[in-house]
């Protein structure tokens, strides 16, 4: 095989004169490498002996190594070889050692980081004695994907999984031993243990803060410029105003979004061009492999051509697309390494603009949204990293596709321009039409997850009322608007898809039938058709490429506008209300008092600086610790909530928990103080979470207090235990500084110093006895006050009873028992589980079902005939190429060409019907998937809600959906294609070489082991991945709900250590599953190119049976496959991770429902019940199977039209009366009659609709005043009004802007929250019901409201039962009956005078009340 050439001259070494140069060469290019294969297993052994597993080097030197020397050698290397190809097909005889020696040089670089050292001494020296030296690195390459295995499997079997990060520094990185992740997700089952520890360099802390800088200093110093230019005109500066609360949330501004892609930009910008540079020179070995094909076909068609020559092309073809895939994984790996970086960085910076939000954007805001802007906006942003590249990129292939077309074709390639910008421009305007869809999309998304965010957080108002279906249907109107604007975006992307792909085509039929026609001369050989058909193949690549850019950077432009936006928004400032002069002496208790709305809790936001600043300025000395007036409460034990980060003082722990009355509490919690805490406290009474608030601020030993009402919520004899022991001048607080915003008159003579609000102002300031004298605001306030005392105390002594002649004594006997309080305290949330076990046919007949038999068997006909069309196209081209040539032409060029056109628009239209029905079956299974979880968690009983995180249910209808919208259907598009494309191809190959089949099973064999192994691994880091996505949701919700509360106590650095701990533990999830999923894409595409090999191999050795065409047709199709193989299994495992949707979407289907919502055939009229009569017949409820009764054996009955009030002590089970009266669980013993009816053969609606509850909280939905206050639509608007005067808000209403029409925030918090208890007073009015119960309705108005709302209620329900459960018992002194509860048993029951004169528990109870 080797030439013999003239012995060197005389001066060389006498031994080496009868060696050939190349004898030689061979010589050293191989001995070297069987001496390192016989050495390397001693050198493994001495490395795993020596615990040296890698030599460490710097970043700097990997990309001196890597990115300059590296690439420039392969490419000298690559180029050599091309180089001798060309003399060659000039006609040049050369001499096979020139095309040996650099492909063995081009093997060696394979792994270039223990190679490129000598290789530099050779380049840069030029010595020809260091040929040796070169070829000492060739086994280096030859056995470096096996060293990595064996590496990882034998050298370090035995190291933490956590020692592997060690050697990633994600620049000039290998993905640490995937092959372990592989093995042991396929072993046993991963757990969060088992996965790579974060590195620095990866960790929240290091990248959140490289961001934030960024983008601080960016805003700064636009800050800047925009305050120069408002000195130079003062009048607009004047101008400038702060957003009302109606204004749109995220109001995009191009400015904003530019300013965040900068600051994104500078953090990250090094890395995405060394991503970049790595895709660049995949795609100089990618437009290689078509010249080294036509050198190829060049060959079969040339009968006197060796052998040789053959084989040698086919194994240049094997080694070119390994290093297309060793260069574009490289590119892939970096770019999503840097996906997860910018999704910390930005979900970091969003989480840190939530600490600072203001409270005027927080009334504009949702929580639903910010978790929209985490979840789906970020994700998109991530996505578009990938893409980035395709917005210039494939016009580069364009360019480079033309210029190789115009050398096979030449001018006839230049009408595929013409073809191409045509569809180019209706890309475009397809594009923008898409991008009014697109944001309608986001519109309804963002008010879909505000509105079920609001719904799920008040679940149990709504379940109060019935208004489950209300709700549901409003959710389902909203999604139905998603989807629409979902379903004309899609049909609008397949338009753009498919004119890509059938440019395609048009390319391809303008070029042939232009070269074939226009001269006769022109024939369409095999090299010409097949050549031409893989640069083609290419520019479809970049063709499908760019609307996939273009569609996923639009969708992140969206978003990044979104994003920037809401990171734009107003931050809390040091601010006030005006005009209010006020200054309170260290040490001093100040009380501020006013009626509803005057500005009480705006005094002490000011103070907190939440509040919008007009003028002035507000000063603080020492630290400051703030109770609100709605109980905040975090998702932990009550430890947690009450140290609320600070170190453990076990006794001054005791001292606080004993003065904020606890102790009680914590004695029948089952694990004491360290019992978990639910969300928003969703497990403790209104005056346990209130308690719990109040010891948080006392335990942080601050100095200065502000105090929002905490003792509205209590019970009279708990709320001046509360006022003795902690708030008073002998509590634990004496000598702090103390705020208190109060209605309890009482406490008023104890204070130093009384604040008189009204009309957001101080009306009167002063000691108590000052005020008095003054006779002014403060005099008339206690004057109302006092005639509410008198009227009860009258009440007391039996002067007055209103509805005496409804009063009828009990005569029935009442049960007594005994039972532990706070029956709603028990261990809540279980830790979020993982599902280990594989993903099974169940989900996908599931997903299936709900697109519909129909459309399934649409797609697979579709998707088969258009495979077959397209198999027919390029077998009708081979035929084509095929033709005889005759006088220097080929018959029947009109034919082939009408054929081909025919085929080709056969396909097109097949292709457009395949993807568009495929998206419609997504969107229709994605509707029903989504109806049914609302309607499984809507049907689920309270138990659920309060065992269930918020963010686990948020994290379903946000993420889950989002991926059932759009990821699930592309993926089964995607999978569908790319299946039926590798049975064509495979179909080819085995055909065209049978022999092939050889080699073709056992690759398959291998396919389907790889996706075993990585599906194995993938799935079950998918659900890890999931699982901890929930808690970042949970805690973001939590801290919007809480920003105040954290601000006031200037936790803000704990929370973010919470945050970036959360987000980190869900990056330990995610970057193995980025390390498996290149692990698959790497050896799938590895294994890919064998069977390129195996194509050119038999194609070789069965050249005289084959044509040309044929031979074409094969090796064009084969080199399709690598992509393809890769692209199926990867479509296939991506949708298995995903179809992970459908299963937690359908999570809740088997879990517990609530008995019907109604019942056809219950006996019960549209009037029942006319009466009003409740009798309980040894009722009793527990909460939960293990847990204890609640309430026991209860025997009672209020007759029609009687007002009935319920007092006791704190867990005495009032509030369980309210739970058993609407089962909102069921009785365990015994049960309930209205009007003679067993309420549990009603069905659950009917009976809630029949019973109208103003409870404790006072809850207002996102939505106008009107549909607040009317939900069904049932009333007129001048009922409304009516209703709105009876409370005394007609006024403030008519003040607002849009008046029945303003919109109400999520909880109404642009309201306070007397104001939103009198509108759930009116929402009552309007209602109407027979029955009325009334939680605490009046505890957070001032007297003088809750004696005009008694009026009101004595006036309005006069035919009604009304059951009313008060703190105050000057509230319920005139009803008729009076309740007395203890320890879940009925105490006393009877008339106010009858129980004074037993002198029992409600005598001590109006004792201790200042009542007698």
């Amino acid at each position: 095989m080797f030439a013999l050439v003239q012995i060197w001259n005389e001066t060389q070494v006498l031994g080496l004169q009868m060696f050939s140069p190349c004898l030689l060469n061979a010589a050293v290019t191989w001995l070297p490498s069987i001496y390192l294969w016989v050495i390397s297993p001693i050198y493994f052994l001495y490395l795993r002996y020596n615990n040296k597993g890698y030599i460490r080097m710097s970043c700097l030197f990997k990309i001196k190594m890597v990115a300059v020397l590296g690439f420039t050698l392969i490419l000298l290397c690559f180029s050599n070889i091309i180089f001798t190809l060309w003399k060659i097909k000039g006609g040049t005889p050369q001499d096979p050692e020139f095309l040996i020696r650099p492909t063995i040089w081009l093997i060696t670089m394979r792994k270039p980081n223990v190679s490129l050292v000598q290789e530099c001494f050779h380049f840069l020296l030029g010595v020809k004695t260091l040929d040796f030296l070169q070829v000492l690195k060739c086994p280096c390459s030859c056995f470096s994907r096996l060293r990595s295995w064996w590496y990882s499997s034998f050298i370090q079997r035995d190291r933490r999984a956590s020692s592997h990060q060690e050697c990633c520094s994600f620049i000039g990185y290998s993905a640490p031993s995937p092959w372990w992740l592989v093995w042991q997700g396929y072993r046993k089952p991963l757990e969060l243990d088992d996965l790579w520890s974060l590195g620095k360099e990866n960790s929240s802390e290091e990248i959140i803060s490289q961001l934030e800088r960024e983008w601080k200093k960016l805003c700064n110093e636009t800050q800047t410029k925009e305050e120069v230019g408002f000195e130079r005109d003062e009048e607009k500066r004047v101008e400038l105003t702060f957003p009302s609360e109606t204004d749109a949330f995220l109001q995009r501004h191009q400015n904003f979004r530019l300013l965040l892609l900068k600051a994104i930009w500078k953090v990250f910008n090094i890395t995405f061009l060394l991503g970049t540079l790595s895709l660049i020179i995949c795609d100089i070995f990618r437009f290689a492999i078509p010249k080294i094909l036509s050198f190829f076909l060049e060959f079969i068609s040339d009968p006197e051509a060796p052998a040789w020559k053959g084989y040698f092309y086919a194994v240049l073809l094997f080694l070119s697309a390994c290093l297309q895939t060793l260069f574009e994984q490289r590119h892939m790996y970096v770019f999503m390494v840097l996906e997860l970086r910018l999704r910390t960085a930005v979900m970091g910076l969003v989480y840190r603009k939530v600490l600072v939000l203001s409270s005027a954007m927080r009334k504009t805001a949702a929580v639903g949204e910010v978790i929209n802007l985490v979840s789906v906006d970020v994700q998109r942003l991530m996505d578009a990293v990938l893409y980035l590249n395709g917005l210039w990129l494939p016009v580069v292939w364009m360019t480079v596709c033309f210029t190789f077309l115009w050398q096979l074709l030449g001018p006839s390639a230049l009408t595929a321009i013409a073809v191409y910008l045509i569809l180019l421009s209706l890309n475009f305007i397809i594009t923008k039409k898409r991008s009014h869809f697109q944001e309608e999309q986001m519109l309804h998304k963002d008010h879909r997850a505000r509105l079920t965010d609001s719904v799920l957080r008040n679940m149990k108002i709504i379940k109060l009322h019935g208004w489950e279906e209300v709700f549901m249907e409003k959710i389902l109107s909203i999604r139905r608007g998603e989807l629409q604007a979902l379903k004309n975006s899609g049909f609008l992307f397949t338009v753009s898809l498919v004119s890509f792909h059938l440019s395609t085509f048009l390319v391809a039929l303008v070029m042939f039938a232009v070269h074939a026609l226009t001269d006769e001369k022109h024939v369409l050989d095999a090299e010409k058709a097949f050549v031409a058909l893989t640069i083609i193949n290419i520019l479809n690549r970049a063709q499908a490429f760019l609307p996939f850019s273009i569609n996923t950077i639009f969708q992140a432009w969206v978003s990044l506008a979104r994003l920037a936006a809401f990171l734009h928004l107003e931050e809390v400032e040091p601010r006030s209300i005006g005009p209010i002069n006020l200054a309170v002496p260290r040490g001093s208790l100040f009380a501020v008092i006013g009626s509803v709305g005057s500005g009480k809790s705006s005094l002490l936001s000011a103070l907190l600086g939440e509040l919008s600043k007009l003028e002035g300025y507000v000063n603080i000395k020492g630290s400051v610790a703030y109770v609100p007036q709605e109980a905040w409460i975090q998702n932990a034990s009550v430890k947690e909530n009450v140290c609320f980060g600070q170190r453990l003082d076990i006794p001054w722990l005791d001292r606080v928990l004993e003065a904020c009355a606890l102790r009680p509490d914590l004695a029948s919690f089952p694990a004491g103080i360290h019992t978990e805490i639910g969300e928003q406290g969703i497990n403790l009474s209104g005056g346990q979470k209130q308690r719990l608030s109040l010891a948080r601020a006392v335990y942080k030993k601050a100095s200065v207090y502000l105090l929002d009402d905490p003792l509205a919520a209590l019970d009279v004899h708990v709320g001046q235990h509360i006022f003795d022991h902690v708030i008073g001048p002998g509590g634990l607080l004496q000598g702090m500084t103390r705020i208190l915003v109060t209605h309890a008159v009482h406490i008023l003579p104890q204070v130093d110093h009384i604040i008189v609000m009204a009309n957001g102002a101080v009306a009167e300031s002063g000691s108590y006895q000052e005020l008095l004298q003054r006779n002014g605001t403060f005099a008339d306030f206690l004057s109302q006050s006092e005639q509410e005392e008198n009227v009860s105390r009258s009440l007391t002594e039996g002067f007055l009873f209103s509805f005496v002649s409804r009063s009828v004594l009990l005569s029935s006997p009442v049960s007594f028992s005994f039972l532990s309080p706070s029956p709603y305290v028990y261990p809540l949330y279980s830790p979020s589980t993982c599902h280990v076990f594989q993903v099974n046919a169940t989900l996908y007949l599931a997903y299936l079902r709900a697109a519909g038999t129909t459309i399934c068997l649409s797609v697979v006909f579709i998707f088969l005939c258009q495979q077959v069309v397209s198999f027919s196209r390029g077998y009708w081209l081979s035929l084509w190429a095929d033709d005889p040539i005759v006088n220097g032409t080929q018959q029947h060029t009109g034919l082939r060409v009408g054929v081909f056109g025919l085929l080709g628009c056969f396909q097109a239209i097949g292709r457009f019907g395949s993807i568009a029905v495929v998206l419609l079956g997504g969107v229709r299974a994605s509707q029903r998937l989504f109806q049914g979880l609302l309607y499984d968690v809507a049907r689920s009983p309270m138990t659920f809600f309060e065992q269930t995180p918020i963010g686990n249910l948020l994290n379903r209808f946000c993420k889950e959906t989002d991926a059932m919208d759009a990821v699930i259907p592309d993926k089964f598009k995607s999978f569908l294609g790319f299946l039926f494309g590798l049975l064509e191809v495979i179909l080819v190959i085995v055909v065209t070489t049978p022999l092939a089949a050889v080699v073709v099973l056992p690759l398959m064999a291998l396919y389907i082991g790889m996706q075993s192994l990585y599906v194995a691994s993938s799935c079950q880091l998918r659900r890890l991945e999931s699982v901890s996505r929930s808690p970042i949701y949970s805690h973001i919700s939590e801290t919007f709900q809480g920003s105040a509360v954290i601000r006031a106590f200037q936790s803000q650095d704990q929370f973010i250590v919470q945050n970036d701990s959360r987000i980190d533990e869900h990056q330990k999830a995610s970057f193995p599953r980025l390390v498996a999923d290149r692990w698959l894409a790497t050896n799938m595409e590895l294994l890919g190119n064998i069977l390129i090999f195996t194509a050119a191999f038999f194609a070789v050795f069965s050249k005289p049976h084959l044509s040309p065409g044929i031979v074409g047709f094969s090796i064009s199709m084969a080199l399709q496959v690598t992509e393809i193989l890769h692209w199926a299994v990867r479509s296939w495992t991506d949708l298995e991770n995903n179809i992970v949707s459908v299963e937690r979407m359908r999570d809740y289907t088997k879990t517990p429902k609530e008995a019907p919502w109604t019942l056809p055939h219950n006996g019960i009229g549209h009037t029942w019940p006319a009466m009003g009569q409740i009798e309980f017949r040894g009722y009793s409820l527990r909460y939960r199977p293990e847990l204890a009764l609640a309430l026991r054996n209860l025997t009672l009955k209020i007759h029609p039209w009687e007002k009935v009030g319920i007092v006791g002590r704190t867990g005495a089970g009032k509030s369980s009366l309210t739970i058993s009266l609407l089962r909102l669980i069921e009785a365990a013993e015994g049960g309930i009659w209205i009007d003679g009816v067993n309420i549990s053969q009603v069905g659950l609606h009917t009976l809630r609709s029949k019973i109208t509850i103003i409870p404790q909280d006072p809850i207002l939905f996102p939505g106008s005043v009107r549909m607040n206050l009317d939900l069904l639509d049932e009333h007129s608007d001048d009922e409304i009004w009516g209703a709105l005067e009876m409370v005394q808000l007609k006024s403030f209403i008519l003040g607002l802007p849009g008046q029945l029409q303003y919109e109400c925030s999520d909880q109404g918090h642009n309201l306070s929250v007397g104001q939103k208890q009198l509108l759930c007073l009116a929402r009552a009015l309007l209602r109407k019901t027979k029955i009325l119960f009334l939680d605490e309705a009046t505890a957070a108005v001032d007297p003088q409201n809750d004696l005009q709302i008694q009026a009101i209620l004595r006036d309005q329900f006069a035919d009604c039962t009304v059951l009313t459960i008060a703190h105050r018992l000057q509230t319920v002194m005139d009803c008729s009956r009076i309740l007395v509860m203890d320890n879940g048993v009925v105490a006393e029951f009877g008339t106010p005078p009858q129980l004074l004169a037993q002198r029992g528990l409600f005598h001590r109870l109006a004792e201790e009340s200042g009542l007698i």
